[in-house]
């Protein structure tokens, strides 16, 4: 079986496995206390042009996120998400079982608006019974989408001005942030997320380690006892080196990007190979994740040797899928696949 299934369907890079055995029978302290942790920090601080951000390594998304939102919100205080959003639709209710409700707004291609935050606290405001509604107090944004979209600064920038109109925290989910900032047309980096969001994490699950979210925190109001508000929703690794280890060797000679480059041009090729065959997708997009939309038929004869996720139905005959490409994604893989789809497509 070739997996298209997602991006961390393999381990990690061989030269932060490298970079893990050989300092295996190091001793040094627990909890991310240790000199590994200072030095990955260091590197994102200057990968982030800023010097003044926290920054915490966690064992993974869900974490990451629930971690996040506790530190931001008090008890009857929200978040704004977009309903295809990963809080809202990929994390079992994590969010509202640590005490703090997802408010989802419509999205046509998983992105939000800063209309939208302004309509949204307004009608919050404005209703004569608001203090029996939750509180909006957090914009959640994650970059790319759950539909492989990205934003641009523009949006960013108008979103961050939404916030601070209304008093909101701005959190962007990094998980596949490297392959929003590979995509063809993406005008943000590091340093503007930084400065735009008060805070944001950056991905290394689907980027090329074996496990690990870097959260990059800039706003003073919400550094003050992190760490206890990692250990307590279990983000926390006693054997902290290795979360630090791994961003190390993400951020040494541009691996990062190198990886999510690769990525990007292994999951263009699938998309022209299938616009070369009139297929049409659910969500235009230029990252890592490509939503095609095929026969049914189709579906099934590929499902015998290739994984992908299914999407939605579209028509009685048709359904979109997901094929993710990841740092690790082999070229003679997508091109078996865009020969087996041809073949199917004009021979079945």
């Amino acid at each position: 079986m070739i997996m298209f299934y997602c991006d961390y369907n393999e381990g990690a890079h061989p030269s932060i496995i490298k970079l893990m055995n050989d300092t295996n029978m190091e001793q040094h302290e627990g909890y991310s206390e240790d000199a590994y942790t200072e030095q990955a920090r260091q590197l994102i601080r200057k990968a982030c042009d800023n010097n003044d951000v926290d920054v915490h390594i966690l064992v993974g998304g869900t974490q990451a996120n629930m971690t996040v939102i506790s530190a931001a919100l008090r008890t009857h205080q929200g978040v704004l998400s977009a309903e295809t959003g990963h809080i809202n639709c990929h994390e079992t209710g994590a969010i509202e079982a640590g005490g703090h409700k997802v408010l989802a707004l419509p999205t046509a291609d998983g992105k939000i608006t800063a209309d939208q935050v302004r309509k949204y606290c307004i009608d919050h405001r404005n209703d004569s019974s608001f203090e029996h509604i939750v509180q909006p107090k957090m914009v959640y944004v994650s970059n790319p989408t759950e539909l492989g979209t990205i934003y641009t600064r523009r949006e960013l920038t108008e979103i961050r001005a939404a916030c601070d109109e209304f008093g909101l925290f701005l959190f962007l989910d990094g998980a596949r942030l490297g392959y929003g900032l590979a995509s063809p047309g993406n005008d943000l980096d590091l340093p503007f997320i930084a400065e735009v969001c008060d805070v944001f994490y950056i991905g290394g699950t689907k980027q090329g380690a074996l496990f690990g979210e870097a959260v990059v925190i800039r706003n003073e109001a919400l550094k003050e006892d992190f760490r206890y508000i990692i250990k307590q929703n279990g983000g926390m690794l006693a054997k902290g080196r290795l979360l630090a280890l791994q961003f190390i060797g993400l951020f040494t000679d541009d691996l990062y990007m190198e990886l999510s480059r690769h990525a990007i041009a292994m999951a263009l090729k699938i998309k022209e190979g299938f616009e070369a065959m009139d297929i049409g997708f659910l969500a235009e997009n230029p990252t890592n994740q490509q939503f095609p939309i095929l026969p049914d038929a189709v579906l099934a004869k590929i499902g015998e040797k290739y994984g992908y996720e299914y999407q939605k139905r579209i028509d009685e005959t048709h359904s979109a899928v997901r094929f993710c490409t990841s740092w690790a994604t082999k070229e003679e893989n997508v091109d078996s696949l865009l020969a087996d789809v041809r073949k199917m497509l004009y021979h079945s």
